[in-house]
């Protein structure tokens, strides 16, 4: 059975960095496009990058170039957010999901596409 599992939120303030993991069960991580979300207080579920199965190549949002990164550690099955320069807007419940891609286009950041979602990880961005 798929799972997802995330880890390494917590409280950073303004300015910090965080790299939150992503560790993968039941599938290995090439065989799926995989991506992380983020839902912060009083908005909806949104997308912050993914990898893509076909090819490995990363797609980011707008919101999201520049101070995110996003990789995978295929030895230990785990995906990666790197966050630098976090700003109290970064304040979010953070997801990381998978999805069965029927082609070989890159990855896509539209929520409906995924299958299967962590239990997600807070980050909190405060001073």
């Amino acid at each position: 059975q798929v799972q997802l599992a995330e880890s390494g939120g917590g409280l950073v303030q303004p300015g910090g960095s965080l790299t939150l993991s992503c560790a993968a069960s039941g599938f290995t991580l090439g065989s799926l496009s995989v991506g992380w979300f983020r839902r912060a207080p009083g908005q909806e579920r949104a997308g912050i990058s993914c990898i893509s199965r076909s090819d490995g190549r990363t797609y980011y949002s707008d919101a999201a170039k520049g101070r995110f990164t996003i990789s995978r550690e295929s030895a230990e099955n785990t995906l990666y957010l790197q966050i630098n320069n976090l700003q109290p807007d970064d304040t979010a419940v953070y997801y990381c999901a998978a999805y069965a891609s029927t082609t070989n286009d890159r990855c896509t950041l539209y929520v409906w596409m995924y299958d299967y979602w962590g239990q997600g990880t807070q980050v909190t961005v405060s001073s």
